[in-house]
């Protein structure tokens, strides 16, 4: 299985300073990050960053980075300059790790890399079934709502679809959205290629620019482990707490 995994990691962020160096058991963030990508079938693992701090810190962990533009509006046209300045082809296959999660599953990697390899589509994401209403009522959870043929319909950060009742996220209608995306670099080029969309503007969720321009996203569901990405104190102090304990 060949495929490539980057990590876009800009430095600044608007709620956790630096987070992505933020120290989790004496180790920054987005090291956890690599490491765990590098434990998938990955045959290459890049850091794609726009801060020599981080480019440094890379090297030091022994791990490739590419210094990118500080100007990209999203992690995926971060990819795109990665992917150029790589020279790889337009069927290579990429996998876009998060940053901040450094809870991601190897597994969840492969099997998204996997969709793509057998032809299941050229672009692909992934959910989880909710835990709790908790959970589906919070911001910080996107939702993502399907059609019959597990194809993206919208995602949100509101609750979606509405419903009066609250056991809605236990049902098999909303289902919550794991920040992963695999694409072949010809499908990473298009995305790059259109310009930002209005409700990605208003849900500030990158993913609604394709769906805004047709490009189908296909989503495949994964029961492994919760995937936590880390977006506030609270979510740092939880991962800290599960990495202490592993």
């Amino acid at each position: 299985m060949s495929f490539k995994v980057i990590i876009p990691a800009r430095l600044n962020s608007s709620r956790l300073k630096e987070k992505v160096l933020i120290e989790i058991n004496d180790m920054p963030m987005v090291i956890h990050v690599a490491q765990r990508a590098s434990l998938s079938g990955a045959e290459q693992v890049v850091i794609a960053t726009d801060d020599k701090k981080i480019v440094d810190i890379a090297g030091h962990y022994n791990f490739q980075s590419v210094m990118t533009d500080k100007n990209h509006l999203s992690g995926t046209d971060r990819c795109l300059e990665v992917a150029e300045s790589m020279k790889w082809n337009d069927k290579e296959i990429i996998v876009n790790v998060q940053a901040d999660e450094p809870l991601i599953e190897p597994k969840l990697i492969d099997l998204l890399a996997k969709n793509i390899i057998e032809g299941q589509s050229d672009y692909v994401t992934a959910c989880s079934k909710f835990n709790s209403y908790k959970e589906f009522i919070n911001p910080n959870n996107v939702k993502v709502i399907l059609d019959n043929n597990s194809n993206a319909l919208y995602f949100s950060r509101s609750p979606i679809p509405y419903s009066p009742s609250s056991d809605l996220f236990t049902n098999d209608y909303a289902f919550h959205h794991l920040g992963i995306y695999a694409y072949r670099v010809s499908v990473l080029r298009e995305f790059c290629s259109f310009s930002i969309s209005n409700i990605e503007r208003i849900e500030r969720l990158e993913q609604l620019r394709a769906l805004s321009n047709n490009l189908q996203l296909k989503v495949t569901p994964y029961d492994g482990k919760p995937i936590k990405g880390v977006d506030t104190l609270e979510d740092l102090e939880f991962v800290k707490e599960v990495l202490s304990n592993q």
